[in-house]
């Protein structure tokens, strides 16, 4: 199937996508298969919590903080959320601390051990490479998130939805167990810094990490060249994404715009100009589009040095999704009756989103009206400067009379799903409230699902790397 050496760019990269979506599992069997399997950073403290208390069958993420390198650290998870057998089902979850400025040790240490067991599974038992996504846009978790993924040895790190110029710097420091931290964004106020002091947190020294390669995940050549222009802000490679790729997408430069749909209007100024990226000397992949063969031949004669594959890789069989809401996915696609709208207000960071229209989840309207608005995990609240000085944390997600409480205008609030919620659903990890209501799910993929017609109906992941390699070569040759 076209292994990458280990210390070649990969030519094909597995998107990090949603929260548990691409889990150890898929990352795992990509890589196996040589090329770059990547997990999903986002809410990983969470997703192990709510594992624990599901009993973890199999042993999997027992196994995984057996081999943490601080067993105090493992056993103080385990004894706070580990159930033996599991909660009853429909039970609540027992919460984790929410992500602030000023971090409790027991979160670090959970955010810390979380990252460590996914990247620990997914390199066990081979030598491919393994990378992990992150959203810059979760600054808060960053530093702990990141340190863990580096303690399991991962290779690359992956980081979009911002801009990620502190994230060289943050690599070099942790790789070398020293303070790591990143500015975060307070809205009408000073950034504040957040980091992860890893003697502190261990109480030791541990032998220094090596560093993750860096892939900055962006849609503009004019950011790419920013980030590449001092040692300090520059990464060593760059995913390239156009607005059709799955999850977030940069907005519209200028005015914003909808079209018929209510979808945002891209126009010539949201091209990324590969050209102009080329000539930076870094490797670069291009996603959004490209997971086809034609796709990985077109990116190729580009310049770049291969593509980055979403949606293909979470429909298929390793995925992270629920199975059935998966069969529903493949249906609905297969039929041709799928439809994924770019939802400029879905998402609580303002950013668009792409979101699947399922009937009987948070995309269906019946079902956003009948969940009680609630922000209780808080992944995409922003901090702000109150009156009295003191940092507050909102979300345009939470109830409306609280948002307008916190400074802002109501139609901010308007349409604004869950996703922390919504996309936990999505993966069978929804949250059950004492009262019985249940979090429905919400689901994103990209808006081309065309390679389903070259793909085996219950397709793995190897069927996607094997119809996009192959077809390449006949098409390259």
């Amino acid at each position: 199937m076209g292994r990458s050496a280990q210390g070649d760019p990969p030519v094909l990269i597995q998107g990090g996508m949603g929260v548990g979506v691409s889990g150890w599992r898929l990352a795992r069997t990509v890589s196996r298969a040589g090329q770059l399997g990547v997990v999903s950073g986002t809410a990983l403290d969470l997703t192990l919590a709510r594992r624990l208390q599901r009993g973890d069958p199999g042993g999997d993420l027992r196994r995984a903080l057996a081999a943490f390198p601080v067993p105090e650290v493992a056993g103080r998870v385990l004894r706070r959320y580990f159930v033996p057998g599991g909660i009853p089902e429909g039970s609540p979850y027992r919460p984790v601390p929410r992500l602030g400025l000023r971090q409790s040790r027991a979160l670090d240490e959970l955010t810390v051990a979380a990252n460590f067991c996914e990247v620990y599974l997914a390199k066990e038992g081979h030598d491919g490479l393994i990378g992990v996504n992150y959203l810059e846009k979760i600054q808060m978790a960053t530093p702990a998130a990141v340190y863990g993924a580096m303690l399991a040895g991962v290779d690359y790190v992956l980081v979009g939805a911002g801009i990620p110029a502190e994230i060289p710097h943050l690599l070099d420091e942790l790789a070398a167990h020293r303070r790591g931290e990143v500015a975060v964004t307070v809205a009408d106020g000073d950034r504040q810094p957040v980091a992860v002091e890893p003697r502190r947190l261990f109480g030791r020294t541990l032998p220094p990490l090596p560093r993750p390669r860096l892939l900055a995940i962006v849609s503009s050549h004019v950011l790419a060249a920013y980030l590449a222009r001092t040692p300090r802000t520059r990464p060593d490679g760059f995913v390239l994404e156009s607005p059709v790729a799955g999850g977030h997408s940069a907005p519209p430069r200028g005015r914003l715009t909808l079209d018929e749909r209510g979808e945002p209007v891209y126009g010539p100024r949201d091209e990324v100009d590969i050209a102009k990226v080329a000539a930076i000397g870094l490797p670069f992949w291009l996603a959004g589009g490209y997971g086809t063969a034609d796709g990985l031949a077109a990116a190729l004669a580009a310049g770049a040095n291969g593509i980055q594959v979403g949606s293909a890789f979470a429909l298929c069989r390793e995925s992270g999704l629920d199975p059935a809401l998966r069969d529903r996915l493949l249906r609905e696609a297969c039929a041709g009756t799928l439809r994924v709208r770019n939802d400029p207000l879905a998402s609580p960071t303002g950013f668009p989103f792409k979101v699947a229209d399922v009937p009987g989840t948070l995309a269906d309207p019946a079902v956003y009206a009948d969940r009680p608005r609630l922000c209780d995990l808080g992944y995409l609240r922003t901090p702000y400067a109150k009156e009295d000085g003191a940092v507050g944390y909102r979300c345009p997600a939470e109830p409306v009379d609280v948002y307008v409480r916190k400074g802002r205008p109501a139609e901010e609030a308007e349409d604004r799903r869950c996703l922390c919620n919504g996309l936990l659903a999505a993966i069978g990890l929804g949250q059950h409230r004492p009262d019985g209501y249940a979090e429905p799910p919400l689901l994103t993929l990209g808006q081309d699902v065309g390679f389903l017609a070259e793909l085996p109906e219950d397709h793995s992941a190897t069927d996607v790397i094997e119809y996009i390699l192959t077809g390449a070569r006949v098409r390259t040759a």
